[in-house]
């Protein structure tokens, strides 16, 4: 009797210790994380950081993995039809997540249904700048400007953030500014600066390099408040115009039908990232301010963004070829 139960012990020994071995904790082997964009480029490199910081805490690689191509579509496509383990993430945008779906006839994908939000990484505030030489500057002023010039006032924009921007200011204000798009930030900047153009609306961390050295001059930042990233610059909002906000943002996915557990492990890897000494300091080089959340209050913030993009982008008419 007492050799059967030293098996039957040893029997139940190995079945629980391959249960063990077969249910090993999430991640067991290294993560990929898609960036829709272009190495280099200020979600790439905000995706590289957050990653490192998870690899050495999680004990896995995060392999930062670029997929641009149609706007971002392209990247964003292959992760909605990776298999839903936790493997594949995404590094997702205001223009993957919220623009997107307004602003092509058919994405690939839809960012609801096909995804499941992890953690907000951070925001990317835009500012609104002119001349030095420019006796405008403030809002009111620049509002006043445009209503007694109609149409006749030149705005630079080079994204279609920055020109959903432009257009949500329009609609608020009632400032009646003509936008002028441009392929990129630097030729704007050099046509705004020879006064080709009177006003420029781009990110922060396209403009503060210049607007230190003195050559524009920055009059509002599109964050609800002033931030770090643009100090003593007040918001559009804080100038009196209710109700303005409109940022770039990152957050990282995960395809819908991830297990649960998976998802809450994550998000609390990266809220312990975002709570090293040197996340803040290291997203605000990069023109993000740090912002965090997770769970419902995520889900709640990418609705109400999908929400608000639609309809600035219905609102302008607003459509990529």
């Amino acid at each position: 009797m007492n050799r059967f139960l030293t098996r039957l012990l040893a029997a139940c020994t190995l079945m629980l210790t391959a249960a063990g071995l077969g249910a090993q904790p999430y991640p067991s082997r290294p993560v990929r994380v898609v960036v829709p964009y272009p190495a280099g480029q200020g979600t790439d490199l905000v995706t590289r950081y957050v990653a490192e910081q998870l690899s050495r805490g999680m004990g896995q690689n995060f392999v930062v993995d670029n997929r641009p191509g149609a706007a971002g579509n392209i990247g964003t496509q292959a992760v909605a039809r990776a298999p839903a383990d936790g493997y594949t993430l995404l590094m997702g945008t205001n223009g993957t997540h919220a623009a997107a779906p307004f602003l092509f006839a058919s994405p690939g994908f839809d960012p609801l249904a096909d995804f499941e939000p992890v953690a907000l990484i951070g925001i990317l505030p835009l500012a609104i700048v002119t001349g030095p030489a420019n006796p405008v500057d403030s809002v009111d002023k620049l509002i006043a400007a445009a209503k007694a010039r109609p149409d006749a006032i030149n705005v630079a924009f080079t994204t279609t953030t920055s020109r959903a921007t432009l257009e949500l200011f329009k609609q608020k204000a009632g400032a009646p500014l003509f936008g002028v798009a441009y392929k990129g930030s630097a030729q704007a900047i050099s046509d705004l600066i020879g006064g080709q153009v009177e006003y420029m609306v781009d990110t922060i961390a396209s403009l503060r390099t210049t607007v230190a050295a003195g050559k524009l001059k920055a009059l509002a930042v599109t964050s609800a408040t002033s931030g770090e990233l643009m100090p003593g610059v007040r918001s559009v909002a804080e100038q009196g115009v209710r109700g303005y906000e409109l940022t770039g943002w990152n957050v990282l996915y995960a395809p819908k039908g991830t297990p649960a557990e998976v998802v809450r492990v994550l998000a609390g890897e990266v809220s312990k990232v975002m709570a090293l000494p040197d996340t803040r300091q290291k997203l605000l080089q990069l023109g993000v301010e740090p912002q965090t959340a997770t769970g419902a209050e995520l889900a709640r913030f990418v609705v109400a963004e999908r929400d608000k993009w639609g309809g600035v982008i219905r609102a302008a008419n607003i459509r990529v070829d």
